[in-house]
């Protein structure tokens, strides 16, 4: 193992891990990127996108290959002479679509570096750079998944699922796991019951990832797991939190279905605190999200307590990374539409949090924080640790690039590196 080389598995010169990054242009992307990549000077740069191509994929995809090849050709990084992308494109096939993009840039300097095989089972030198999108079904150094279509909330497609590839590099191997899991489609839904049925789906889906990159049928490694996880705080014990001394009055529909709640204050003229409709999350105070990091909500970030034995993750101390506002003045401000959660995470094996974590490392202390915390970068933001360089892309990713007059922002990010 030569000194000086920076990657991830707990070397000797741990500087640079993941980099989530959550966004919408690549304008503010390509700014955010290169400065890290500039900063940390990364010998492998891992990105991982979801919703790739945005809602309107359509019209949408000729953006993404654009961004793609302006990458691929950026000045940052023509050290970088090799690379793998994998584009989830063909919108057509409804049954494997999952908008996932997963990226890797490796640095000249990294001489042995081998990528695997999931079909002839072995791992091979990785040369030049390739593309492939489309047919990621038949691409073999990779495994892709949409989940299951009863795992679908009212078994509906989405463009849900994973992608896995595997890497090795000096003496260690390792996977990396691009992941989107299902959002709270209602706020009302999920304030019924504690904790709400999207979180049992969720936990249903991470636990079909988590199965299928450690069964039988290849050798089990250590694995990162980051994307957009859609992980939220328990609701309903928020929001008792939140209105613990106000009244809740119930606005029906003319089907008697709930359509809204308001809380309001018992005195102070019935001040309204809160109000909640399906799309509609409208707080009074959202400093509650921001003070201290929003570390009093903590408590009720509880999906993943579930996979206790099976994931690891670094302190969080950073805001909740979604719904940022999606106005560029607004770098700080939340959206009224969902209650602020932790959605972009990085997630590790045991095995890979002892890689991470090796004695040779005690010197450094490992961060894990947010990317461009005042920037507007759309409604997530983007979360990174360091030492790899892994870049996730939650959000509307290269959707059409022309909003509020000007090119869109990025969505969202968090970093966890080494100091």
């Amino acid at each position: 193992m030569k000194r000086g080389q920076r990657y991830a598995c707990g070397t000797s010169s741990l500087t640079q891990l993941f980099v989530l990054f959550a966004l919408f242009s690549p304008v503010l992307f390509f700014s955010l990127m290169l400065q890290t990549v500039q900063s940390h000077k990364p010998h492998f740069l891992a990105l991982h996108c979801q919703e790739v191509g945005g809602k309107n994929f359509e019209e949408s995809m000729s953006h993404v290959d654009n961004f793609v090849k302006e990458l691929l050709s950026s000045d940052a990084l023509k050290e970088y002479s090799r690379a793998r992308v994998y584009l989830d494109e063909n919108y057509r096939s409804q049954e494997h679509f999952t908008a996932l993009g997963s990226l890797y840039f490796i640095h000249d300097s990294l001489k042995n570096i081998q990528q695997f095989d999931f079909k002839a089972k072995k791992f091979r030198k990785v040369v030049g750079k390739e593309t492939c999108s489309e047919t990621l079904e038949s691409t073999p150094t990779l495994e892709k998944a949409k989940f299951p279509q009863d795992y679908f909330p009212e078994c509906k497609w989405s463009r849900k699922g994973f992608i896995r590839t595997r890497w090795a590099m000096a003496d260690c191997a390792f996977d990396l796991v691009n992941i989107h899991l299902f959002h709270d489609a209602s706020n009302l839904v999920a304030w019924e019951k504690s904790p709400s049925e999207y979180s049992g789906t969720r936990q249903k889906a991470l636990a079909y990832v988590l199965d299928r990159i450690t069964d039988q049928r290849y050798e089990k490694l250590p694995f990162f797991v980051f994307g957009d996880f859609n992980f939220r705080l328990d609701s309903k014990k928020v929001i008792e939190k939140l209105c613990s001394d106000a009244t809740m009055q119930t606005i029906r529909t003319d089907n008697n279905e709930i359509h809204k709640l308001v809380f309001q204050e018992t005195d102070n003229d019935r001040k309204v605190i809160l109000q909640i409709e399906k799309k509609l999350f409208n707080y009074v105070n959202q400093e509650v999200f921001r003070e201290d990091n929003g570390t009093s909500l903590l408590e009720f970030d509880n999906e993943l307590s579930v996979f206790k034995e099976r994931l690891h993750e670094q302190e969080i101390g950073f805001p909740p990374s979604y719904p940022y506002s999606e106005d560029s003045s607004q770098g700080k401000q939340y959206m009224n539409t969902r209650c602020p959660a932790w959605c972009d995470r990085i997630l590790m094996s045991p095995s890979a949090r002892d890689m991470l974590l090796k004695p040779e490392n005690e010197e450094k202390s490992i961060v894990y924080d947010n990317i461009g915390p005042n920037v507007c970068m759309g409604d997530h933001k983007v979360t990174q640790p360091h030492s790899l360089c892994a870049i996730c892309v939650s959000g509307n990713f290269c959707k059409k690039q022309e909003r509020y007059g000007k090119k869109i922002p990025i969505r969202s990010a968090v970093k966890l590196k080494s100091v």
